[in-house]
């Protein structure tokens, strides 16, 4: 079976193909911008067009627009090829890469919010979660995360706030996205934004 990556809810946008289980192409950029407009290219770029049996898209928590970018691209190449499509929470990503590097130990993951914030997530380490994605304050992350590892864009900010552990500084990348525990895999793919969105809707009645 192949399977199609895609992850650009961050500042990262990269896509991988797998078959039988390892990676067999794969591309990776820091974009900070513009996810919409490569997306599709990278793909395309991918052997075969990165045409799969099953495709896994990040759901977030990350940028709002990033995450919408990514599920309704999955979504419509699930339509497209008639392929199975299933989500992975972007700090389990996070985890898993971090994990490659140091097996078995389990970690935090911090990366960048909405406003100052961060999100963050603590992990076992065979990549299970140990608690839910959170948007904090860096006073009340340093004062949560006790994991000695943590990993994720903020990380080293993190550790400095905290003044102990060790810091991997890493992006979420889709090359790593078979080593998320199947257990954190979602059939149902929706948006995890992590925070409430910026805006209100106007009430009912209310002025256009």
């Amino acid at each position: 079976m192949r399977i199609l990556a895609i992850e650009c809810a961050t500042e990262a946008c990269s896509v991988a193909l797998f078959e039988g289980g390892e990676a067999i192409a794969h591309d990776h950029r820091v974009l900070g911008r513009g996810h919409a407009e490569r997306l599709v290219p990278m793909i395309a770029g991918l052997p075969e067009r990165g045409r799969a049996e099953r495709i896994l898209v990040s759901l977030g928590p990350g940028s709002f627009t990033g995450v919408r970018i990514g599920i309704a691209t999955a979504r419509a190449l699930g339509y497209a090829w008639g392929a199975e499509v299933a989500g992975y929470p972007t700090l389990a990503l996070v985890a898993a890469v971090v994990r490659a590097g140091r097996p078995g130990e389990p970690l935090a993951v911090c990366t960048t919010g909405g406003h100052g914030e961060w999100f963050v997530q603590q992990f076992g380490g065979d990549g299970t979660a140990l608690d839910e994605a959170r948007s904090l304050t860096p006073q009340q992350a340093a004062a949560v995360l006790d994991a000695p590892l943590v990993g994720g864009t903020q990380a080293e900010a993190l550790v400095a706030l905290r003044g102990t552990g060790e810091a991997i500084a890493r992006h979420p990348d889709a090359r790593h996205a078979l080593d998320i525990p199947g257990a954190e895999l979602c059939r149902d793919v929706r948006p995890v934004y992590g925070r409430p969105p910026d805006a209100t809707p106007a009430a009912p009645g209310g002025p256009a």
